[in-house]
């Protein structure tokens, strides 16, 4: 084999790597400039959002009708019984109680389990189990909410109502318990991603040290992944405050400031379907209330998501 050192390339070969070169560098270009603009439409999309959030929630906390501290402390919200202006109250606890008693009961069932199946996954379970148990999350992951519904208005409650026959019909448990179960596979995979994160240098030295598996499961994994742990435990509890169709079919349409479980239970969400499907008409301080409400829980989840980024940071692991 001759190799010809020392000689200038050809000009046709210089030619064809820079036509080679500069193709290179124009699709490239074009390949960020797609980036970028993905990144771009999502952001103004979510801007858009916002501001359209924001002014149609002025039509309705502009309204001599309401009062803003009435709307924060109300005990009362009677937007969709009451049909004569002056007698409509809008104090949003009720709402808000009915959505916290059923993300509550949500989290007892979604936190628990999803945490002890994230760690025997990650800790305990062999292969072979992993390989059924994962595609089993995976297709629980994937059942529409409104299945979840009707699941809870068709088993969970007649099944709570022969318990004690105190639980209504519609009820903030039962929706709890099929928001749980829909929630169960985030915190689950999330959670297992993070578990399976933790280097394996740090399981050999609890090993080495004479510690079992589940010393080294509950004292160093879980304590080394918390902070992705927490993350997937809050965007879970954002995921049930956001939930709508199993509220909607299973939770009722009472909006009761209570903390018993056992009776109806209209959530923000709720409250915002059951006004979208009434006769009220467009323009009325009824009808934009839905977006007062819905600016609240935009709120609550915001406030969620930041302090889970907080959260994350200031308990974030780093290994090399």
């Amino acid at each position: 084999m001759i190799v010809n050192r020392g000689l200038p390339v050809p000009n046709a070969l210089q030619n064809k790597r820079y036509r080679a070169t500069g193709s290179a560098r124009r699709s490239e270009r074009l390949v960020v400039g797609a980036l970028v603009a993905c990144a771009l439409g999502t952001i103004a999309l979510s801007v858009l959002i916002v501001v359209m959030l924001i002014k149609e929630s002025w039509n309705f906390f502009s309204s001599p009708q309401v009062s803003l501290v009435e709307f924060l402390s109300g005990s009362e919200w009677t937007a969709l019984e009451e049909k004569e202006l002056d007698k409509v109250k809008f104090g949003i606890l009720p709402l808000l109680s009915g959505t916290l008693r059923v993300t509550g009961i949500a989290m007892l069932i979604a936190w628990p389990l999803g945490l002890i199946t994230a760690i025997y996954l990650s800790e305990f379970a062999s292969k072979r189990i992993r390989r059924v148990l994962k595609p089993a999350l995976e297709v629980l992951a994937g059942i529409p909410t409104v299945v979840f519904g009707y699941f809870a208005i068709l088993l969970i409650s007649p099944a709570l109502q022969w318990f004690s026959p105190s639980f209504d019909t519609f009820n903030a448990t039962s929706a709890g318990i099929a928001v749980g179960i829909l929630c169960l596979p985030l915190v689950c995979s999330l959670a297992e991603d993070a578990l399976s994160a933790v280097p394996t240098s740090l399981r050999e030295a609890v090993y080495s040290l004479g510690g079992t598996r589940m010393n080294t499961a509950v004292g160093v994994v879980v304590p080394a992944a918390l902070s992705g742990v927490i993350s997937a435990m809050l965007l879970a509890f954002s995921r049930a405050l956001g939930e709508t169709m199993v509220v909607a079919l299973a939770a009722g349409t009472s909006a009761t400031f209570t903390l018993d479980p056992r009776q109806q239970s209209q959530t923000m969400t709720g409250f915002i379907v059951e006004m979208l499907k009434s006769d009220l008409e467009y323009g009325t301080v009824q009808y934009y209330s839905l977006f007062g409400v819905a600016l609240a829980l935009f709120v609550i989840t915001f406030g969620m998501t930041m302090l889970g980024q907080i959260i994350r940071r200031r308990y974030r692991e780093v290994y090399q």
